[in-house]
């Protein structure tokens, strides 16, 4: 009998329909390049922040890694008053996360530690096709990323003006808060007002009416959180409106240079929106802690802190962000909504916008992929997901009209088009600082204009050192 398998041609036979049947079958792939080898390594991308629990990107990154199912995704969620500390020394030791959210402010002092947006960025796609015969394919695309045009259409105008630093992006904002105007109802009810202030003429007049003094004339029930530098929070944020709706111009956008009084935005008639813009907003937000003032209505004795003073239905009008709704309800049970802030009639509609960017480590050994997601959290179909979760209003033009029926975000949301900042330099917290004394030397001194207007300059003085690169 013949034996058929040490024939030469039968053994061809066989591997050949080895062949076939590999080739034909859901078990077979085709043979990959050395990029495509390279590109589909097993990574980790560690992304650090201070707000958001987990849930709040668990969908994206799912979602994410339907496409490169070889990327994983290690969130981790840090207490605020700790996080930049382990930011910093992780950076410094060459252990800290690819990806990190910081305050807008912060950009420039965080600047030579951030790897900008690439103009292009290579990445492997894996996919399933076929019907019958499932077959997992491996692409390697290059796409590019958005252009400055694009960015500047996508975000609100400040995210451009923040975010864009000699032509090249640093980061990313998720969502932007704008400062808004909590009030108690209860306390506006018995005092007769029936609508929150829109003008801060109307707002100066509520605050009179919803303050309250014992005999002794001592505040027992403050219509107005504002005056002191201390004791009001982001005091900082509401000087910087109040100058900025004055018609201050803040910085030089060429240089950054600080000035906030001396300079003056002429209206369409040729004439100065305000003399002296900034000193009169200080003038303004002082009053409030003047005890020979009719808006009279706080002062360093009220309370510790505004915020603390407004959960203890201490106060009508409270000045804060988005992120103040979920301590107010979980601390307190005071009859609260929230309001646009109160403009300056007849002088343009401005807005303080206070946001995170997301950023992407200089050392991270995986800036592309970083990149790449990052790029991927920010498309409309995911970053509506995180937003929904999260219940922030968004920085997308696109997305914003959809926030607007929603009771929480419509304040917020409603401003975020006519929301800037103004600070460009290297020390926030200095800068901060710098105004609260400024404040709290113009209620203790009653001195000459001229004196006033000297204690201005030191302020823009010492913020101004601010804007200086450290060595």
């Amino acid at each position: 009998m013949f034996n058929l398998s040490r024939r030469p041609w039968f053994k061809l036979l066989n591997l050949f329909l080895i062949v076939v049947f590999l080739a034909t079958s859901g078990f077979g792939c085709k043979l990959m390049s050395a990029k495509e080898k390279e590109k589909i390594k097993p990574i980790t991308l560690n992304y650090w922040r201070s707000y958001d629990d987990a849930d709040a990107f668990e969908e994206i990154i799912k979602d994410y890694q339907i496409i490169h199912p070889n990327i994983q995704i290690n969130y981790r969620k840090f207490r605020p008053e700790e996080y930049e500390k382990e930011l910093l020394n992780a950076l410094a030791e060459d252990r800290g996360p690819d990806i990190f959210s910081i305050p807008e402010t912060q950009l420039r002092s965080y600047q030579t530690k951030i790897a900008p947006m690439p103009k292009e960025i290579e990445m492997a796609y894996q996919y399933v096709k076929g019907t019958l015969k499932k077959e997992t394919v491996i692409e390697v695309r290059t796409t590019k990323s958005p252009t400055l045009r694009e960015i500047k259409d996508q975000y609100t105008d400040t995210v451009f003006a923040d975010a864009v630093i000699d032509n090249q992006v640093w980061g990313l904002p998720l969502s932007m808060d704008t400062l808004v105007m909590f009030y108690n109802k209860d306390i506006l009810n018995q005092s007769g007002i029936s609508q929150p202030p829109t003008e801060w003429k109307a707002f100066q007049e509520a605050a009179a009416k919803c303050t309250r003094f014992d005999a002794d004339n001592n505040i027992i029930q403050s219509g107005a959180a504002l005056g002191t530098g201390f004791n009001v929070d982001r005091s900082f944020d509401i000087l910087s409106i109040l100058m900025m709706q004055s018609g201050a111009i803040m910085a030089n956008s060429k240089n950054d240079a600080t000035f906030f009084n001396e300079n003056r935005k002429m209206g369409d008639n040729g004439k100065a929106y305000n003399d002296n813009p900034g000193l009169n907003a200080l003038q303004f937000y002082t009053d409030f802690a003047s005890p020979t003032k009719n808006v009279y209505s706080w002062n360093t004795a009220v309370a510790s802190s505004s915020f603390e003073a407004f959960l203890a239905g201490k106060v009508g009008f409270f000045f804060g962000y988005n992120y103040h709704i979920p301590q107010i309800r979980s601390r307190s049970r005071i009859n609260f909504a929230i309001a646009p802030i109160p403009q300056i009639a007849g002088l343009p509609i401005k807005n303080y916008a206070n946001y995170w960017l997301e950023t992407i480590s200089k050392k991270s050994a995986y800036t592309n992929e970083a990149w790449d997601f990052l790029l991927f959290l920010n498309k409309k179909e995911e970053i509506t997901k995180y937003l929904a979760k999260a219940k922030y209003p968004t920085s997308q033009k696109a997305l914003l009209e959809a926030q607007y029926d929603d009771e929480d975000l419509y304040a917020s949301a409603s401003q975020v088009l006519t929301a800037g900042t103004w600070y460009k330099g290297y020390n926030i917290a200095g800068a901060e600082q710098t105004f609260k004394e400024l404040i709290e030397k113009f209620l203790a001194m009653q001195v000459p204009e001229d004196e006033l207007n000297n204690i201005m300059k030191t302020a823009i003085s010492k913020i101004s050192q601010t804007n200086i690169k450290p060595e």
